[in-house]
């Protein structure tokens, strides 16, 4: 018995071995390749650099306007999750402590709006929001919250099954209105699904590239819309591409170490209720 489970044990770490390499390999031909020239890339992807070209990474930041974009991709992120987070969740709450037909019909509204591909609304939407003259960052973050609550609003519906009902009613018995009662007692209960909400929409909205190509600017260009810089119609800059990819990662894996910890309780109680 302790032989099988041996045997057992030890076909599933050569099973997570091979799944780690694979998940690592994009990061590695990514990284490799970006020390390379570009003649050296075309010669070979796999192997080492003959020469480690650090300039590449220099180039890339100033193509880039490195920290312009970068400002520009953690503000409308930023702003535009924290909207969705507010709005779907009061949404959510509504929704699900109302149970008129007409909450039905909206929540139902909501879910149907979520099959809608964005191709086929993008250029009415672009016709409107031009009329507005609202193609800048705030009207992009307008369309983020009405793209982005249909999935929230049904994951926070979904969240409040699991909240009494019985706590409403006692907090409006204290004394409290309803404003106090979503902000101090509801939502913080809500905080694994928000966690959630959150990060889906972050990784949504981070590495967007056809909608603020066709809203923003290049005054606001995020950087996805200046990783385009580097291929043109007849050349393509692979080298100094892959390393404006290195640096864009860089600011997510240095938020991730610092929210980790939020992150991994969000997810666990998520995971636990």
């Amino acid at each position: 018995m302790k032989n099988q489970e041996k045997k057992s044990l030890f076909s599933i770490e050569i099973l997570g071995i091979i799944l780690g390499l694979l998940w690592i390999a994009p990061f590695y031909l990514m990284i490799v390749n970006a020390f390379k020239t570009k003649r050296d890339i075309f010669k070979g992807v796999l192997g080492f650099p003959s020469e480690w070209e650090f300039d590449n990474f220099v180039q890339a930041f100033i193509d880039l306007s490195f920290l312009k974009s970068l400002f520009n991709s953690v503000l409308i992120t930023g702003l535009s999750v924290g909207i969705i987070v507010l709005f779907s969740s009061m949404a959510g709450y509504a929704l699900a402590r109302n149970k008129s037909k007409l909450s039905g019909v909206l929540f139902f509204v909501f879910v149907a709006a979520m099959l809608i591909p964005f191709q086929s609304v993008m250029i009415p939407l672009i016709s409107i929001f031009g009329q507005a003259e609202m193609l800048n960052a705030a009207g992009l973050i307008f369309m983020y919250l009405g793209f982005g609550c249909s999935l929230s609003i049904f994951l926070y519906h979904g969240a409040m099954t699991g909240v009494s009902k019985s706590l409403d009613e006692a907090a409006i018995i204290d004394g409290a209105n309803r404003f106090q009662l979503f902000w101090k007692i509801i939502f913080p209960l809500l905080k694994p699904i928000s966690v959630t909400v959150a990060i889906l929409n972050v990784i949504w909205i981070w590495n967007d590239y056809l909608l603020p190509s066709l809203v923003l600017s290049e005054a606001n260009a995020t950087i996805p819309l200046k990783m385009f810089y580097f291929f043109g119609q007849y050349t393509k800059q692979w080298h100094l591409a892959l390393a404006g990819l290195t640096i864009a990662i860089i600011p997510v894996i240095v938020g991730y170490f610092f929210a980790q910890k939020q992150i991994i309780n969000g997810v666990s109680e998520g995971a636990v209720k």
